[in-house]
């Protein structure tokens, strides 16, 4: 389980809300578009978010919207600090998915994050390292998440190891681009 909203909700139960919907989306896809869209704006409505995740003719269960809204908002509270912004993390199957089912999710996050950014700013004047960081994220996209069947166990911990690391860069990634957005708006406000 993904440690800090191991507690508040389940990778599995968002998982399970797409799927009796009939969307081909997952629970990183939907966690990377709320942050990519909530780095850019903070104040963006849930509805918004939900908007993009749904079409117009699916018929969300009022228990499955609330569990979703809930998924945006510790998203947003983790984002802004308000419980220290080093706890925010990547929403992402448990350790103990097989590792090919870790990094399709991982790369799902990518690609929703990436439409999430895209979405919400649609210029390419990127403030700081934002350009550079985005450019990582969209490499990621494009990588094979199939695991040789041939691997031996050094070789898989070594992937697990550099799995850890690729998600510690984007959590602190997302954070520097959450950073540089703030600071951007803050100077244009002012």
């Amino acid at each position: 389980m993904n440690r800090f909203f191991a507690l508040f909700m389940a990778y599995q139960t968002i998982n399970k809300i797409f799927q009796r919907n009939e969307t081909d989306l997952s629970s990183a896809e939907a966690h990377g578009l709320a942050t990519g869209m909530l780095c850019i704006e903070n104040n963006m409505e849930a509805s918004s978010w939900l908007a993009q995740l749904l079409e117009d003719d699916i018929s969300v269960l009022d228990e499955d919207k609330t569990t979703l809204i809930t998924l945006f908002e510790q998203t947003r509270k983790l984002l802004s600090g308000e419980d220290d912004g080093f706890r925010y993390d990547l929403f992402l199957p448990g350790d103990d998915e097989p590792l090919t089912n870790q990094l399709e999710a991982v790369r799902s996050w990518c690609e929703g994050f990436l439409f999430g950014i895209g979405h919400t700013r649609s210029d390419a004047a990127w403030p700081g390292d934002t350009g550079e960081i985005i450019k990582d994220i969209v490499e990621f996209t494009k990588l094979d998440s199939d695991i040789d069947e041939d691997m031996d166990q050094e070789e898989i911990d070594e992937l697990e190891g550099a799995l850890i690391e690729i998600q510690e860069y984007f959590r602190v990634a997302v954070m520097m681009i959450r950073d540089q957005f703030m600071e951007e708006t803050n100077t244009q406000a002012h």
